[in-house]
C-alpha cells in the first residue's frame, strides 16, 4: 500500500498519492483546505487515505506543521 507493487499501481500507492499532494501544496494551508483541493482526485478516494498520505509525507520529512498549517519542508 505504501509502495507500488505488482498488484498496486503507482497512482494508487501512498507514495504516488504523496506526489499528488505535494503538487497541490503550493504554500502553507490548513488540512481541510488541502483536503478540499485533493478530494476530486479519484486516486485519493477517502479521507483516511488522505491522512495516511500526510502521515507518510511527514515521516519522510517532505512536509511539516507550522502554526497549525501544513507546508512543504524547508530544504536543509
Amino acid at each position: 500500500m505504501i509502495l507500488p507493487t505488482k498488484h498496486i499501481p503507482t497512482h494508487r500507492s501512498l507514495l504516488g498519492l504523496g506526489g499528488i499532494v505535494l503538487t497541490k501544496l503550493t504554500g502553507p494551508t490548513t488540512p481541510s483546505a488541502l483536503w478540499e483541493e485533493i478530494r476530486p482526485y479519484p486516486e485519493i478516494a477517502t479521507y483516511s487515505r488522505f491522512v495516511l498520505t500526510l502521515d507518510l509525507l511527514f515521516a519522510m520529512g517532505a512536509i511539516e506543521l507550522r502554526e497549525g498549517l501544513i507546508a512543504r519542508a524547508e530544504a536543509a
